[in-house]
């Protein structure tokens, strides 16, 4: 893989994906209609899936592609992919919150090993370099140059003061209960791929999600908490979240800094 490639691209179009939506975000009124699933879905998500695809397949052709707005690819089967969620955070796209983001990743082998996360609402951008590590983006965000980078790198947690992230938009009691196991000095609410993101900043120790994900909602954030020196296990039995699994369908999970002292699930 010519990852300075893959990087250059997937930079380019999470953020051109990142202005149309915001085009839309922007306007007056956007119709909001409902899946198969009940999960809404709007404008702003099919224009950039649509912009995203065309430019993934116009640049690797070669390599499979997995979108969630485009049922049809849901029934790939491959170990090597290209996994994308146009506008994730849907829930807060709508209800005008601004915790959304642009996820897009490479999968090799099953694991996520290069993505971009991008919050256009918020202007951060956070993606892993050519050589794996992740980084946050600084500066105007030009589209065909990179700026300013930080580097990203996992807290070292305090078990006796943990900072905890969790979903703002499907909290529950289980998520509650287990996190009442911590020693927790704070605990924050986000929406989308930004509580990974939280994690590789050093903002956040631990997220678990005790609820349904799809591996598009996760694996371009979990690159970059890789590349940040975090990591995410299954909930079950804390073996690593591998990706092209049955549907894409992940399974209970946590995401951390590594010391963080996991409790039994």
């Amino acid at each position: 893989m010519n990852y300075e490639h893959i990087t250059q691209v997937f930079r380019r179009l999470a953020l051109l994906a990142g202005d149309k939506i915001m085009e839309i975000y922007d306007a007056d009124d956007f119709d909001v209609q409902l899946k198969s699933d009940n999960s809404p879905v709007t404008v702003a998500d099919q224009a950039a899936d649509d912009l995203i695809s065309a430019g993934l397949r116009a640049a690797f052709p070669d390599i499979a592609l997995v979108t969630e707005e485009q049922a049809s690819s849901h029934d790939i089967q491959a170990r090597d992919f290209i996994i994308v969620d146009p506008l994730d955070g849907t829930k807060e796209f709508i209800n005008r919150r601004g915790d959304f983001t642009v996820n897009i990743a490479l999968v090799e082998n099953g694991k996520a090993v290069r993505g971009v996360v991008y919050a256009p609402a918020k202007g951060r951008l956070f993606y892993t370099q050519p050589d794996g590590t992740a980084v946050e983006e600084m500066g105007d965000l030009n589209k065909d140059t990179a700026g300013l980078v930080a580097p990203l790198k996992v807290s070292n947690p305090d078990n006796d003061a943990l900072m905890v992230v969790a979903s703002k938009s499907h909290r529950d009691q289980a998520t509650d209960d287990y996190i009442k196991q911590y020693n927790v000095k704070d605990m924050t609410s986000a929406g989308s791929s930004l509580k990974f993101c939280l994690i590789a900043t050093g903002e956040a120790d631990l997220y678990p999600r005790l609820g349904p994900t799809m591996e598009w909602d996760t694996a371009a954030g979990h690159a970059v908490l890789m590349g940040a020196g975090g990591t995410i296990v299954r909930f079950d039995d804390l073996t690593p979240l591998v990706y092209g699994k049955e549907a894409f369908r992940n399974p209970h999970f946590i995401a951390y800094a590594p010391g963080v002292r996991l409790k039994a699930s």
